[in-house]
């Protein structure tokens, strides 16, 4: 089996290195400390967007008839596996281009499209997911945030919560009970300037500002903001997480920091000298190659235009196996990683550390992803 990139591939992940070292700012690593969802690198963001834009590089593997450039799913993730080691410096515009923007293509209207489409391919607008709630996780069908149609409109309360992105995102993709049964959910894109939406920043696993409680108080979405079908949005939800589950290249971040963590241990003497500290970073970029290769399985299925299928949530669990191996890593052998303070100037390494501690429990619950593949792809029954 041949594991190595076409040409006309090879040159693509090329261009990408030349545009983020011509692009990237000076001052990425200072602005990078802000924080992920901080104001600071959501500016950055923008701007750097809007550079992929202008080379046609940001929704490149979008069809061209919604201003894509009739790339392969490849080239998105070879686009993520550039960004994501050097601290994904589209901010939050990933999330549009990764699953907003195929869940719109897929599941909106010619009017809607219309609309919400352009500013995501230019990278000049910023979304927030509003999917989880208190006791509605992992399991989001229990979500009890409801929605109740009168007239034109629909009347929005409940609360949402972990919601990245919120105190900054113009747009949101919001999840709602319509009816009785457990699957009666409406999709509502839903101006967060609207009046009744309150939102509250707490501490984040990662960092200060990184996650917020919403709350609607009697707000008010057009019908046509609603995407989809009434009581129908579970379809677009479980399209839109299977994209989500295999659009960060967690496996490539830990790879690259992985490279990093050896070259330092070799400049402090201490990696050619001891077969534990070799044994264990062997395990460790193991398991990234494992979930290299789970997740270009599934790239590998969305290009031969493949109904979604179960593998993204193998992905996903390999992506978590090779994190946990990881941050065991640092522990044992560079514990000093684990401070705020990066060591040697290297942010990237510690970068990598803090990202990645919340990575067990994003687009669904590592749990979550085991009761899929056992029950959906193994057949395995239910417990009692």
């Amino acid at each position: 089996m041949e594991f190595g990139w076409p040409e006309a591939q090879r040159k693509y992940r090329e261009r990408v290195r030349s545009i983020i070292d011509r692009d990237l700012p000076e001052d990425w690593p200072e602005i990078h400390r802000h924080g992920l969802a901080s104001p600071e690198q959501a500016k950055a963001g923008r701007v750097f967007a809007g550079k992929l834009a202008k080379e046609g590089l940001l929704v490149q593997h979008w069809p061209k008839e919604f201003g894509g450039g009739d790339g392969e799913p490849w080239e998105h993730f070879i686009l993520g596996e550039e960004m994501w080691p050097r601290g994904e410096p589209r901010g939050p515009q990933y999330m549009n281009v990764n699953w907003l923007g195929p869940a719109l293509m897929k599941y909106a209207s010619a009017e809607q499209r219309e609309r919400f489409l352009p500013p995501i391919i230019a990278g000049d607008v910023i979304w927030c997911q509003l999917f989880s709630e208190p006791s509605a996780g992992s399991d989001l069908a229990a979500m009890q945030t409801k929605s109740v149609r009168v007239g034109e409109e629909y009347v929005v309360n409940g609360m949402k919560v972990w919601t990245s992105y919120a105190r900054l995102a113009e747009w949101g993709f919001l999840l709602t009970r319509s009816g009785p049964a457990r699957r009666d959910i409406t999709i509502l894109l839903v101006d967060m300037k609207s009046p009744g939406i309150t939102i509250r920043p707490f501490p984040g696993i990662v960092e200060d500002g990184h996650l917020h409680e919403v709350y609607f108080d009697n707000v008010r979405v057009h019908v046509e903001n609603r995407l989809f079908e009434e009581n129908r949005g579970w379809e677009p939800v479980t399209y839109a997480l299977n994209y989500e589950r295999v659009g960060v290249q967690r496996y490539q971040i830990i790879h690259d920091a992985m490279h990093q963590a050896v070259k330092e241990l070799k400049r402090r003497g201490t990696f050619d000298n001891d077969p534990l500290v070799q044994r264990d970073a062997g395990i460790v970029l193991a398991k990234c190659e494992a979930s290299r290769l789970i997740s270009y399985e599934v790239v590998d299925q969305r290009a031969r235009n493949l109904p979604p299928s179960e593998d993204a949530s193998v992905a996903r669990m390999s992506a978590k196996e090779c994190i946990m191996a990881f941050n065991d890593f640092v522990s044992t052998w560079m514990p000093e990683v684990l401070s705020e303070e990066p060591i040697g100037g290297d942010w990237q390494l510690s970068w990598a550390h803090s990202f990645t501690i919340a990575s067990a429990i994003a687009a669904g619950a590592y749990e979550i992803q085991c009761d899929i593949v056992a029950t959906r792809q193994l057949g395995l029954p239910r417990g009692a």
